[in-house]
C-alpha cells in the first residue's frame, strides 16, 4: 500500500524507472495502441520528448509508482484541449494512484491553459481506467466500435472522454 506519494515533474535521472513501468503494460498490448514491440528509444520519444509535461508519483521510498505526461490532443486550432496518458506500477495499482495522478494532471492543464481534456481511445476492456476517469468527472463522448485490436481478444470497442476545465 502506497500512503506517501510524492507527485513531481520528471528528472531525466526517472526515466528508467517509468520505463519499468511502461514497458510491460505496451508488451501487453491491452490498453495503449503502441506497437507492442516498441523500443525503449521510441517509448522514451513517445512518452517524454512529444509531451508538454511529463510527471512522476514517487513513494515513500523514492521509487516511480507512476507517471503521466500532458501534451495538446491535437494541432494548432485544436491545442487548447489536453490529451494525457497514465500509468501505474502493477503492484501499486487499485490504490488510488491513478486517481491521483488523473486530479493532478487536470489541475496542471488547467494551469497550463488548456481548456478541456479529451482522451481518444479508451479501451473499453480497461474497465478500472474507464471507472476511474468518469469518477474523476469524464464523461463518454461516444463508442467506436471495434476501434482497439485488443492483443489476446481480437478488435474491442473503444470509447472517447471528455471534459470541460473551465
Amino acid at each position: 500500500m502506497v500512503s506517501l506519494l510524492q507527485i513531481r515533474p520528471f528528472e531525466p535521472t526517472d526515466w528508467p524507472g517509468v520505463w519499468r513501468l511502461l514497458e510491460p503494460v505496451f508488451r501487453a498490448g491491452e490498453t495503449f495502441p503502441h506497437d507492442p514491440s516498441i523500443t525503449e528509444a521510441e517509448a522514451r520519444t513517445l512518452w517524454v520528448e512529444q509531451s508538454q509535461a511529463v510527471l512522476v508519483a514517487l513513494d515513500g521510498n523514492g521509487t516511480v509508482v507512476g507517471s503521466y505526461y500532458l501534451r495538446p490532443n491535437s494541432l494548432c486550432l485544436g491545442a487548447h484541449v489536453a490529451n494525457a496518458g497514465y500509468v501505474v506500477a502493477e503492484p501499486c495499482r487499485r490504490q488510488g494512484i491513478g486517481s491521483r495522478l488523473c486530479q493532478h494532471s487536470l489541475q496542471a492543464a488547467r494551469r497550463l491553459g488548456f481548456r478541456a481534456m479529451q482522451f481518444n481511445l479508451v479501451v473499453s476492456t480497461n474497465t478500472a481506467g474507464l471507472r476511474c476517469w468518469q469518477q474523476n468527472g469524464f464523461q463518454l463522448i461516444g463508442t467506436l466500435p471495434g476501434a482497439f485490436r485488443h492483443r489476446k481478444l481480437g478488435y474491442v470497442d473503444a470509447v472517447v472522454l471528455f471534459q470541460s476545465l473551465v
